[in-house]
């Protein structure tokens, strides 16, 4: 059975973040991360039900390893796809004032 700190980082890699990246949400430091996914710090309830609300997690496998990590099949692809639109919005947005180039 996986610790809590390796399915953290199999979320995290469904996700397609970067350490820092996943640290930028709940306030950490890239080395922190790193320390969670090899148990050495763990993260709090309320970090954790952030998680699992933000990214729809199965409450059942962060914590206990149970069942499919994701609340439905799609729900990596959706955070994929709406990072993506985001993504796109800000480079119209910086080429509309002239701060880059199409």
């Amino acid at each position: 059975m996986d610790t809590q700190g390796q399915r953290i980082k199999k979320i995290r890699q469904a996700l397609n973040l970067s350490q820092e990246e996943f640290g930028e949400i709940f306030g950490i430091k890239k080395q922190n991360v790193s320390s969670l996914e090899n148990d050495k710090i763990f993260l709090n309830n309320d970090k954790l039900i952030k998680l699992a609300v933000k990214y729809k997690i199965s409450p059942n496998y962060l914590l206990l390893g149970i069942g499919e990590m994701f609340l439905y099949k799609d729900a990596a692809s959706e955070y994929e796809n709406i990072k993506k639109d985001i993504l796109a919005e800000v480079k119209i947005m910086l080429v509309n004032q002239g701060l880059m180039n199409d």
